[in-house]
């Protein structure tokens, strides 16, 4: 009879305990996944230090001062002398469905401890601890935030000295815990060569111009269909060159020459046009690039040319790009010049000075 009653007993008291565990079940707190994990780092060579920029997005976010993060790096990884001053703590405003293209407005001031309104940062051997203000409250960091933590600025941590994939651990009293995996190699560097080779350019854009019909009582300008009675461009030398010395142009040519009559050139100190007087010369302007028209062809309204004399009519002195050169003529005739068809020929040569 007693041992009916003891079981009954024991039986009664096992319901009545697993009912409170029905009612009241034992709460535990579960660590969350860090989600959209990433380091993106400056250098993944061995043996060579490099900044990181670690984002992720925390389920469980920070709610309180002992939510802490922790990043903890590989004992491969040498340290240095990193502290909070060469750290950034940003985050995004709320809770988001993915760090891709996320604005990371909230940025955190940083502290070597934790107090109103910073954040203390700690290093201890391999792990980085990241401390909420004394004062830190609800949603200090949004659950579902996303988190970009920098480290590297003055000081910098150094890769392994081996190539191998590593992992950094995420985690904390926040909660949410995750590893980043990174690579680290040998080389992280491609070597691009090329060579450029010395250049000068230099091209003409008419190769035959006329003045027309010459007049003893009209000035007459060359251009490239049948001359003109005001001042036009005939032509244009167009000069360019790497060559670190630049380039020279010269020419050399004859006078207007009609069997062994010849119409005077003005000669090498320049002259502005003086109708009914024999004359024949040329002058330029310079746009673009480095390079610049020589004297005597450089003067406003003055015409030089010294026949059968090689002369320099621009130059560079530097390296250059194209310079266009606007090459105006000027021929005029005396009353008793001998009528008959002239021609003159000049030569153009571009010199760079490699």
């Amino acid at each position: 009879m007693r041992i009916t009653k003891l079981y009954k007993l024991t039986s009664v008291a096992l319901m009545v305990t697993l009912l409170l565990f029905t009612i009241a079940p034992l709460q535990v707190a579960l660590a969350a996944p860090l989600l959209d994990k990433s380091d993106t780092m400056t250098s993944l060579k061995v043996d060579t230090p490099s900044d990181h920029s670690i984002v992720f997005r925390t389920p469980s976010g920070v709610h309180a001062t002992t939510s802490t993060i922790t990043v903890t790096f590989p004992a491969e990884f040498a340290m240095g002398s990193v502290a909070f001053g060469d750290m950034e703590l940003d985050h995004s405003a709320g809770g988001q469905s993915s760090c891709d293209g996320v604005a990371f407005s909230n940025s955190e001031t940083l502290a070597a401890s934790a107090g109103v309104g910073e954040w203390g940062v700690s290093v201890s051997g391999q792990v980085i601890t990241f401390t909420p203000p004394t004062d830190a409250t609800t949603d200090e960091i949004a659950n579902n935030a996303c988190v970009r933590i920098n480290i590297g600025d003055t000081n910098k941590i150094t890769n392994p000295d081996t190539a191998d994939n590593y992992a950094i651990a995420i985690a904390g009293g926040f909660g949410d815990t995750g590893d980043i995996y990174i690579i680290i190699l040998d080389d992280d560097q491609v070597l691009i060569t090329a060579t450029v080779d010395e250049i000068l350019t230099f091209t003409i854009s008419e190769n035959e111009i006329t003045f027309g019909t010459l007049s003893a009582s009209t000035d007459r300008y060359a251009d490239a269909t049948s001359g003109s009675d005001t001042e036009v461009t005939a032509h244009n030398l167009i000069a360019g060159t790497n060559a670190v010395g630049g380039y020279a142009i010269t020419t050399i040519g004859n006078t207007l020459t009609y069997g062994s009559t010849t119409i005077d050139a003005i000669g090498n100190i320049s002259a502005a046009s003086a109708t009914g007087t024999e004359q024949f010369g040329l002058r330029m302007e310079a746009s673009g690039g480095e390079g610049v028209v020589s004297a005597p062809f450089a003067t406003t309204a003055e015409f030089a040319f010294q026949a059968d004399t090689l002369q320099e009519v621009a130059s560079s002195a530097v390296s250059s790009a194209d310079t266009t050169y606007s090459v105006r003529y000027l021929a005029n005739i005396a009353s008793n010049t001998p009528a008959g068809p002239y021609t003159a020929t000049l030569t153009y040569v571009a010199t760079a000075t490699f």
